[in-house]
């Protein structure tokens, strides 16, 4: 990996869903288990050897920044360099998933990692091995989808054989998984938008997904560990309570 792979991770969004608890706290910074959700994704990717990061933020997004520059100071996180991409400064609105990638791509490489702030995904872990073998291929984008959870029962991508995600029809029976919101990317996927999104476009990212997939230019595989997605305060309390004696 030389240069090192970039992650980005998706901070922006505002948690409408999480009010009124993200009133005056940003989602990626509400704690399970004692830490910071963001915390637990930089955890995993230095774990991976993954230390140069790209953090869009929108709303409280000054929160979002001085808390991971004083992570920074912190033992054991002095190898971080993280990038900033602030929607809210610049636009006075976040820019959707794509909108928020593509004005982050001068900030990451050819292939990044790309993650959500605001997903719990402790034992996830980000390898050199996953990058060198997308790398060596010639998909667009790699996903890690997970089992449908109680709030998804229809799910978002199938999955073939051949580990092609696919874009099902809305009456195709075959099953579907729900996307974890952690892939790898190649730049190429978003050149349909700006480079750098200076007109501050808001896009969503699965349209050009389903698209590449019409293409089979999506690969991805399915991830049986915990995960869930902090979307709701009653999600977040489950994750909080005390683990059985």
């Amino acid at each position: 990996m030389n240069p090192p792979i970039r992650a980005m991770i998706l901070a922006a969004g505002r948690g409408e869903r999480m009010r009124p608890l993200t009133d005056d706290c940003p989602k990626p910074l509400l704690r399970v288990q004692g830490k910071a959700l963001i915390d637990w994704h930089v955890d995993a990717l230095a774990r991976g050897g993954f230390h140069e990061l790209v953090v869009n933020t929108a709303w409280l997004g000054e929160n979002i920044s001085g808390h991971l520059d004083r992570l920074r100071t912190i033992s054991g996180h002095g190898q971080l360099l993280i990038s900033y991409s602030h929607e809210g400064d610049d636009f006075g609105y976040a820019l959707e998933t794509a909108g928020g990638i593509a004005r982050a791509l001068p900030l990451l490489g050819d292939v990044f990692w790309l993650l959500a702030a605001d997903v719990f995904v402790p034992g996830f872990e980000f390898s050199a091995e996953a990058v060198s073998h997308f790398i060596a291929g010639d998909k667009l984008a790699h996903l890690w989808l997970v089992p449908n959870p109680p709030h998804n029962p229809r799910g978002d991508f199938g999955l073939d054989a051949d580990g092609l995600a696919l874009n099902l029809a809305a009456n195709d029976p075959a099953p579907r998984h729900t996307y974890s919101t952690i892939g790898l990317y190649r730049h190429e996927l978003f050149d349909t938008l700006p480079f750098g999104n200076s007109p501050g476009l808001a896009v969503a990212l699965a349209p050009l997904l389903r698209a590449a997939m019409d293409r089979r230019q999506v690969s991805a595989e399915l991830y049986l560990g915990a995960w869930t997605d902090v979307g709701t305060p009653a999600r977040l309390a489950e994750l909080n309570q005390p683990f059985p004696n």
